[in-house]
């Protein structure tokens, strides 16, 4: 095990996301409060800090009978007194290479330009053109589901590739790291010279495009490991695919660009961060910081008061590393076509089965920074769709079908367009409410600038607002544990806090956190839920940095999650991490708890240098797992994968298997 230091964490140096700056002007308690509040009444019950932390594992649930038992007729499920971790945990990573536990094997897979479709280009970092782009993995994978054809030997791996590196993509080189952002520079943007700016040609703005959006390739186990099928499967869905819209606010006027064609329909997808999947076989891409991309022009016009409003909330509108405005128009927002933005920040629907389908955007889930949609079947059959809001002091939220998701279905109606969406009240009584999101209902109302649904739906963040939600410290992945039905969701920093309280005493929450909750009798359409903090960030809870973990666990930043079928807790972190180490991938044990009540933790994976581990999912066996590696490098001299004999680091997959052939994490 590595030896942390017996410090504090010193927060003065850290890396701060351009997500750490809020756009939110709510002055509704923010969770620091609600928590800071719960944990002083419950401190003076239970007598210090380490009480504390027993609590926020252990009390809140202890009315739910045999929550943690052992699942049974799972794959690879311990005996019931058994920890589901069975592997080595390894230390902290420093390196260039990805480390797992012993017994086990880690290989890259389908790297960024690997050829899945088309004519098959081969990877020439800096050459391929725009159209050969198109044909081949994009750049930064991040959310990824398998979807079986074949059981556990072959399916569809469909990824999201979050953003772009410019100058790695259109150069081969890799440019410096941008600097950390500062109140002149929240979005931590590159300032271009106008004559760097028309330098960006036709061609490089489609390049950049086809680089974006959504994968979907054949992969096949062999004998000499998995490998990618040239197959009628594959697929790119890109800045430039035709799109639709659906649900309550597909016809509504904030969507309608004016085009000749049809005005309200979307064309591409952007900036996909995390996913999900329905249990009809569909994959859920999930639009996040779409602001990045726009231009906004105030030459020619004056916007409204209602235009203001959703660019300011919506906020940090800059182009300024793509500037995809400089060759097409959809991406410069101007008071008299201000649409376009809107047309941004869904969760879009795409069938993998179907390579000819039109991807589908979602409205009834809302329009905000996805970070993710993860789909739970509650025991009726009825849908919830539970997701983030990726920004400093925003929120939670949830959707729930109308009905039985198959009944609707054969009925020719989405289960994703049929129901009602909510946001999260978290009380310091350790309750909370899901506050529905529905024209009519409170403020909600045509006086108050919500003319319908439709408007709510486009709206969503000044709904939540209107209704004072609790805002979070930038809400992320979350995930069902479908053993016991706990929520888990990633709370990965908030920089912008300033005073110490509750569970994370530090000026700045630069490590965050992860709560959990249970709804109501353990329905998940029900409107009230009972929530805990799982674990606290940090290098260990006795360094006084305020976390829950050991030393020997010490992680920060969570950000990607998954509860697998045997109910481990997979925690991936993108962001400052304890001794400036890599970005990794931990596992917890949510009923496996040391002497203080806090979950079992081992970690499991080390990334390699600058780069974000994110995206996780095993076979239907369990035994093999697929992660993502995000910008390995950033900027600096790591080449990871290096393979093929080419040296520019490429965002990419590890195929990670166990060496006897059994489950991965037993």
């Amino acid at each position: 095990m590595t030896e942390l230091t017996d410090r504090p964490v010193d927060l003065s140096d850290l890396d701060i996301d351009p997500d750490d700056f809020s756009s939110n002007p709510s002055s509704a308690p923010c969770f620091q409060e609600v928590v800071a509040s719960r944990m002083s009444r419950r401190t003076v019950l239970r007598g210090g800090m380490l009480a504390a932390a027993g609590f926020m594992t252990t009390s809140l649930f202890a009315d739910t009978p045999a929550a943690y038992a052992a699942p049974k007729g799972k794959p690879g499920a311990p005996a019931a007194k058994g920890s589901l971790l069975g592997y080595q945990a390894v230390p902290l990573g420093f390196g260039d290479q990805v480390v797992v536990p012993p017994g086990y094997t880690a290989v890259p897979f389908i790297p960024w330009g690997t050829p899945i479709l088309g004519s098959h280009p081969d990877f020439r970092p800096g050459v391929n053109t725009a159209k050969e782009q198109a044909e081949q993995m994009g750049m930064h994978h991040d959310g990824m589901h398998y979807f079986l054809l074949d059981g556990s030997t072959r399916g569809l791996l469909v990824l999201n590739h979050e953003y772009t590196a410019e100058d790695l993509l259109h150069t081969g080189k890799a440019q410096p790291r941008v600097p950390a952002p500062t109140t002149e520079n929240p979005d931590r943007t590159i300032s271009w010279t106008q004559s760097q700016r028309e330098t960006w040609t036709a061609e490089r703005v489609q390049k950049s495009q086809a680089a974006h959006g959504v994968s979907v390739v054949e992969v096949q186990r062999g004998s000499n490991g998995w490998e990618v099928v040239r197959s009628t499967y594959n697929r790119r869905v890109t800045a430039t695919t035709a799109m639709t819209f659906s649900g309550p606010a597909a016809a509504s006027p904030l969507l309608n660009t004016g085009t000749p064609a049809n005005g309200s329909a979307p064309v591409g997808t952007i900036n996909n961060c995390s996913h999900g999947y329905t249990p009809w076989g569909t994959y859920l891409a999930c639009e996040e910081n779409f602001n990045g991309y726009f231009a906004i022009d105030r030459s020619t016009g004056t916007f409204t008061s209602e235009q203001e409003a959703l660019l300011s909330r919506y906020g940090g509108f800059s182009d300024s590393n793509y500037n995809w405005s400089t060759q097409d128009s959809r991406f410069r927002v101007t008071p008299d076509r201000p649409n376009e933005p809107n047309r941004f920040g869904w969760v879009v629907e795409i069938d993998p089965m179907d390579p000819s389908s039109t991807p589908v955007k979602r409205t009834a889930l809302g329009r905000v920074k996805h970070e993710g949609a993860f789909v739970h079947v509650t025991k009726g059959k009825r849908v919830v769709v539970y997701m983030g809001d990726d920004q400093a002091n925003d929120y939670a939220y949830k959707f729930v079908s109308s009905a039985n998701w198959t009944s609707l279905r054969a009925r020719g109606k989405s289960p994703l367009d049929e129901g009602t969406l909510y946001v999260a009240r978290f009380e310091d009584s350790g309750r909370g409410t899901w506050l529905p999101l529905v024209h009519g209902q409170g403020p909600l109302t045509a006086q108050n600038g919500f003319a319908d649904q439709a408007d709510v739906l486009v709206k969503t963040r000044l709904a939540a607002d209107a209704l004072e939600a609790t805002p979070m410290d930038r809400p992320e992945w979350t995930t069902v544990d479908q053993t016991t039905g706990m929520v888990y969701l990633t709370l990965t920093n908030n920089s912008g806090r300033t005073e110490p309280n509750g569970p994370n005493p530090r000026k700045k929450n630069a490590l965050g956190q992860i709560v959990r909750w249970q709804e109501s009798r353990n329905d998940h359409t029900a409107t009230t839920f009972t929530w805990d903090l799982f674990l606290v960030a940090g290098a260990g809870r006795d360094t006084g940095d305020g976390s829950t973990v050991q030393a020997d666990d010490a992680f920060g930043s969570p950000d990607g999650l998954w509860a697998d079928p045997d109910g481990r807790v997979w925690i991936q972190t993108d962001g400052t991490q304890p001794e400036k180490a890599n970005d990794q991938m931990l596992a917890a044990d949510p009923r496996t708890l040391d002497d203080k009540g806090v979950p079992e933790v081992r970690r499991f994976l080390t990334g390699v240098r600058g780069a974000e581990v994110t995206g996780v999912i095993t076979t239907p066996d369990q035994r093999t797992m697929f992660v993502n590696l995000q910008h390995p490098g950033d900027g600096g001299e790591n080449v990871w994968p290096q393979e093929d004999g080419i040296t520019v680091p490429r965002s990419a997959t590890v195929v990670i298997v166990k060496n006897d052939g059994g489950v991965i994490g037993t």
